[in-house]
């Protein structure tokens, strides 16, 4: 069996490998880079596949690919699985093939939950949703049918709802709440967020979870756990994923909700980083969290190929995520839990900032249509041990 040597190896093919080939470069303007991707689409925007591309006529196909072979010369091999990693011997066994590097990033993220239904359709009537190809598959499909359903009330599901609707399908929201957005909205903003939906045509089926169900060439029909039943002519799930720790498990690194790593990005393995989604990370703020959420996969990726060309730098960014529908964005930094104690601090009926406290300290920040804020955010959960509950609301105007 014949061995490929890369001086730098990144598993996975998502936005990570993308900016951790451009971070190798700022240090390593020669060394090889390649990266190994079970997808069958090079290194790409990813949010665009459930906002923009639906919503903004002029956001189009060509902006898509991130052109990460083109401008860092990596060697992407597409359609390719790795199925073992060998830290000792600095080695990756790949479809057959073997891979030697000098270092070694795992950014193998996660892979969608799906549906519990019997699938006779092979993918075409039921679809999780993560990547290029299950974008395309749902575009075609919102041309062809009439009725789609959308299970799940998270950041991609509510996405999905709201592009389809805007799209001219009939959408169906199934999700587990009382109130779409009650999970992370106080409970008046997740009913003004919930009326967006409704508005705009959704039809949604609240406090709901598909116990069972099955799916054709025909459609589907979704088994709710009170017994009734949602039919539709395809279904998308937006349940979040499973992050993809298999490979690391296997390897013997230390895994805890994530592949743990240090400041550095370092596993506990010598010569391995890993980042992304599957990265359990040490947060100079908030503390140790993993984050699905690209602004952490850019700078994180960054920093860790910096690292792998040996820049031996911490990773201090305190990453924001952030949701966009019906014209409305809302971005936040920390936790965000309506079972915590909120201060609220509305600059007008469209715009303003929400503060989680626990135990009287806050945690995290949600701004509503509030630009230009993530560093004031920040700031807040950085001084939080000096804020008391009197000083909220204030600090972000």
């Amino acid at each position: 069996m014949t061995t490929t040597h890369f001086d730098h190896l990144i598993v996975g093919g998502g936005m990570v490998a993308d900016t951790a080939a451009r971070g190798i470069r700022e240090i390593d303007a020669n060394g090889s880079i390649g990266i190994l991707s079970d997808d069958v689409d090079a290194p790409y925007t990813r949010p665009a596949l459930s906002k923009k591309l639906w919503t903004d006529d002029e956001f189009t196909w060509d902006k898509v690919p991130l052109g990460t072979a083109d401008d860092t010369g990596a060697d992407i091999r597409l359609r390719t699985r790795v199925t073992a990693i060998r830290p000792e011997e600095r080695e990756v066994d790949a479809d057959g093939q073997t891979f030697s590097y000098g270092t070694l990033l795992l950014a193998t993220g996660g892979k969608p939950v799906a549906l519990p239904i019997e699938d006779r359709s092979n993918g075409e009537r039921a679809l999780t949703f993560r990547t290029a190809e299950d974008y395309r598959r749902l575009r075609s499909l919102a041309d062809e049918v009439d009725r789609i359903a959308v299970v799940g009330g998270g950041y991609i599901g509510s996405e999905l709802a709201a592009a389809l609707v805007q799209n001219g399908v009939d959408t169906v929201l199934i999700h587990t709440g009382a109130v779409l957005g009650d999970a992370v909205f106080p409970a008046a903003l997740a009913e003004r967020f919930e009326k967006l939906f409704r508005d705009a045509g959704v039809e949604i089926v609240a406090g709901s979870k598909v116990a069972g169900g099955d799916a054709d060439a025909t459609g589907a029909r979704l088994e709710l756990e009170n017994g009734d039943v949602v039919r539709a002519d395809a279904v998308v799930s937006g349940l979040g994923i499973e992050v993809a720790t298999d490979l690391a498990e296997g390897a013997g690194l230390t895994v805890d909700d994530g592949i743990v790593v240090d400041a550095q990005l370092r596993t506990s393995t010598d010569g391995v980083w890993a980042a992304g989604d599957v990265a359990s990370y040490p947060d100079r703020i908030l503390g140790r969290r993993r984050v699905e959420h690209v602004d952490n996969a850019n700078e994180q990726g960054r920093a860790a190929g910096r690292n792998l060309a040996g820049a031996a730098e911490p990773y201090t960014h305190t990453p924001y995520y952030y949701s966009a529908v019906f014209g409305i964005r809302y971005e936040a930094v920390g936790t965000l839990d309506a079972a915590l104690d909120t201060v609220e601090d509305w600059i007008d009926p469209e715009r303003g900032v929400v503060y989680y406290l626990d135990d009287d300290r806050v945690v995290g920040v949600l701004l509503w249509n509030v630009e230009d804020a993530r560093d004031a955010a920040r700031k807040v959960l950085a001084e939080a041990d000096r804020l008391s509950r009197d000083d909220l609301p204030g600090p972000i105007r």
